[in-house]
């Protein structure tokens, strides 16, 4: 199951991911938001990340203008890799080598087309696990820091 999260900047781009997830016979949950109509985007990305954390969901989808409001909040959430991802191949070792939980788009920054090409390879990447497991165990200690 996949989370599925954006906001007024995304909501656009958000129908396409829908249509495609459809189209290829994906499961989702949509937490919002629902209108183009301006929201707040830590809010969204709040749901789609507990809904991660919480087994609820595997991954993630989070959308906004850039990408980067998205990055910021999921990446607050213990557990959370939220990936912002502007290139294929970025979307590929963030999943091989980071073992990212939750995709970033930028709306506002790519195109159509390179945003379904992008999660198309999230979706399809496995995690490499070996010596990128001892990292990603790394990355996770620094949460516990204040």
């Amino acid at each position: 199951m996949i989370a599925l999260g954006c906001d007024h900047g995304g909501f656009a781009m958000m129908q396409d991911v829908i249509k495609y997830l459809d189209e290829q016979g994906l499961p989702y949950k949509n937490f919002g938001t629902f209108t183009a109509d301006s929201c707040d985007y830590p809010v969204i990305a709040e749901a789609v990340s507990r809904a991660v954390t919480g087994g609820e969901c595997d991954k993630g989808v989070l959308i906004c203008g850039t990408g980067i409001g998205m990055s910021i909040a999921a990446n607050k959430f213990s557990g959370i890799r939220a990936a912002l991802c502007g290139d294929s191949y970025s979307a590929e070792m963030t999943r091989r080598h980071n073992d990212a939980n939750i995709l970033v788009l930028g709306a506002r920054v790519i195109g159509l087309g390179l945003a379904l090409k992008i999660l198309e390879i999230f979706l399809a990447t496995p995690f490499e696990g070996g010596r990128h497991a001892r990292r990603i165990a790394l990355v996770s200690d620094l949460e516990k820091c204040k």
